[in-house]
């Protein structure tokens, strides 16, 4: 009698040696494939768990049956254990585990380290001397909280290069956005006052400064400083404006609220972030996981994989009861540097809470289950209106963007049976041809991108669409054939005679006349929104490109004169036209720019 692939792998000696200690197990199934990685305060009791019961899970009972090994490494602590766990689901993405990604980073405020700090909206790695406040759920909620702080405090939010070379103060301090440290209407130590006054509001301390701010304006009317008491008094009257304002949240200081909307095949994961009382709003996640995933794994997944990358607040109420809730507890409040508290609350305002993220989560996963019917209907219209063999799976398209020929940019936008791929989008710097000559661009940027899919580098789409007409297809055609690429369903969209929405004509190369569809064609649709997303893209990328080529146009050919200098004298002056205008004691007057040097850069704008 054939063993069954439960026999394979012998649980019961494995678990006699099996440690005690905390740490994170993989289990291997046939071909050596990575099926699911865990972490576990009891590496033995864990483990055994999935072999010393059924589990009356069909998922968890298949994984179980395709265990060929099973590998552990033992941690130290617990915090060590959810970060190994963190780290290994990215990196092999297990076809067990549920898996959280996200498009887009986390948006902060970002004070700068500046002698009159900056103010601004921020995305990105995080690098000191500035100082950063956040995260944030969405930018709306970063771009109120700016307008507040300029409100109060009157902070500044140009950049730095535009501060260094104003003459009179700007619109912002007139409309009582700024005190104008750029033409010093205020001291660094008052600005550095305010700056701090800020701080303590982001860092959820709004009650405290609100009392500061009170103790100062009686001081100064105590000194007859009426002038300032007055000031204070309008700053009180403002930040109680502000919070009273606000969506207030009974009892709530600063926590999270996570709350889980589960579906067969697709569950939505909701974070509503709560700071200093007031609801900053939410983020809606969806995460990728084998159909009928227990609420506790898509939760419990969730908190350790969020938090080992963002930071925690002290408080975080879930949505649904967790096991094993005290040890990652533990491993959160390990990882944060502090104690953590995840409750599950059952009366009060944070069950209220707790509810609404519950009510927007299953919201959110009704808008998108809707949305993912919908697109599938329209890749289903598509794949009749194309004559394919099958539903297309990935789809392409290309588009160029100058201005009078100026620094082209090709855009490649990639969409799958979701939608948008953005991690796949790409942009081609168009070089090499006669300025304005949009048919060499497409084949160009046709050409540099299959020659990756021809070598492996890239998937081959399903469908390849060009935005432009006949001339732009042939080109595109022109760099296909060189590259020997066959069987690719290629399709222009041209706008059409009167280019009204609607009426786009359809080039097919083997067609004689152009295809038109309805214009509620649910084919029509999906065409129209990938063209539009490659032409928005292109734009993005050629209006980049043309301002980085304005900032520096001319000064890489000056001898001597390297990168780091030159971005040394665009910080100095704030830009091309200052220093178009700059003498040559001004010139040399910025660091590691010899008199030489700058009777030069002075000669080269002359001629």
């Amino acid at each position: 009698m054939a063993s069954s692939p439960a026999d394979s792998f012998d649980s019961r000696a494995f678990l006699s040696q099996l440690t005690t200690h905390p740490g994170v197990y993989r289990m291997y199934g046939g071909a050596d494939e990575l099926l699911y990685v865990g972490k576990a305060r009891n590496l033995k009791k864990r483990v055994g768990q999935y072999f010393l019961r059924a589990s009356g899970n069909p998922r968890i009972e298949s994984m179980v049956s395709q265990i060929r090994r099973i590998e552990v490494t033992v941690t130290r602590t617990e915090d060590e254990a959810l970060i190994l766990e963190n780290n290994l689901i990215k990196e092999y993405g297990p076809r067990y585990n549920v898996m959280y990604r996200d498009d887009k980073s986390y948006p902060y405020v970002r004070i700068s380290a500046h002698r009159y700090p900056r103010i601004s909206y921020y995305r990105g790695a995080k690098t000191p001397p500035d100082r950063y406040f956040g995260p944030f759920p969405n930018a709306t909620a970063v771009r109120e909280t700016l307008y507040t702080l300029q409100k109060l405090f009157r902070l500044r939010p140009c950049r730095d290069s535009f501060f260094a070379h104003r003459e009179r103060p700007c619109l912002q301090h007139q409309i009582k956005r700024c005190s104008a440290p750029c033409v010093n209407l205020i001291s660094p130590e008052d600005y550095a006052k305010d700056i701090a006054k800020a701080g303590r509001l982001l860092e959820g301390r709004g009650d405290e400064l609100a009392r500061e701010l009170g103790t100062e304006m009686e001081q100064a009317s105590e000194a007859l400083e009426f002038e300032l008491a007055a000031r204070l008094r309008d700053q009180i009257a403002a930040l109680k404006r502000v919070r009273e304002n606000r969506v207030m949240t009974g009892g709530a200081d600063a926590l999270d609220v996570v709350a889980v909307a589960p579906h067969a095949g697709s569950s939505c994961v909701v974070v509503m972030s709560v700071r200093d009382g007031v609801n900053l709003g939410h983020r809606s996640h969806f995460p990728k996981h084998p159909p009928h995933a227990e609420i506790s794994e898509l939760l419990d997944s969730f908190i350790s994989q969020h938090y080992a990358q963002y930071p925690a607040p002290p408080e975080i109420l879930i949505s649904h009861e967790l096991e094993d809730l005290d040890w990652l507890e533990q491993a959160i409040s390990q990882h944060a540097g502090r104690k953590v508290a995840i409750r599950h609350p059952q009366r009060g305002a944070k069950l209220q809470l707790v509810e609404i993220a519950q009510n927007t989560a299953l919201q959110a996963l009704s808008t998108r289950l809707v949305e993912s019917a919908s697109m599938d209907q329209r890749l289903l219209e598509l794949q009749r209106a194309l004559d394919l063999e099958h539903p297309p799976k990935r789809m392409e398209c290309f588009d160029i963007s100058h201005t009078r020929g100026e620094k082209a940019v090709a855009s490649c936008v990639v969409f799958g049976e979701g939608g948008p791929v953005k991690a796949s989008y790409r942009k081609f710097n168009i070089d090499g041809i006669t300025p304005g000559d949009d048919y060499a661009a497409i084949k160009q940027a046709v050409g540099r991108r299959f020659a990756r899919i021809k070598n492996g580098e890239v998937q081959k789409p399903d469908v390849l669409f060009i935005d432009g007409g006949q001339g732009q297809l042939n080109s595109a055609l022109e760099a296909l054939d060189e590259l020997g690429i066959e069987d690719l369903r290629i399709v222009a969209i041209a706008k059409g005679p009167t280019r009204k929405p609607g009426l786009e004509e359809l080039i097919l190369p083997e067609m004689e006349f152009p295809l038109r569809l309805a214009a509620d064609s649910p084919a029509l649709h999906l065409i129209q929104r990938i063209r539009d997303e490659a032409h928005r893209f292109a734009i993005t990328g050629h209006r980049g490109r043309r301002e980085k080529a304005r900032l520096t146009s001319g000064l890489e050919s000056i001898e001597g004169l390297g990168p780091a200098r030159r971005r040394a004298l665009l910080n100095a002056f704030g830009g091309t036209t200052q220093l178009r205008r700059a003498t040559v004691d001004q010139l040399a007057q910025v660091e590691g720019v010899s008199r030489t040097l700058a009777e030069r850069i002075y000669a080269f704008y002359r001629d």
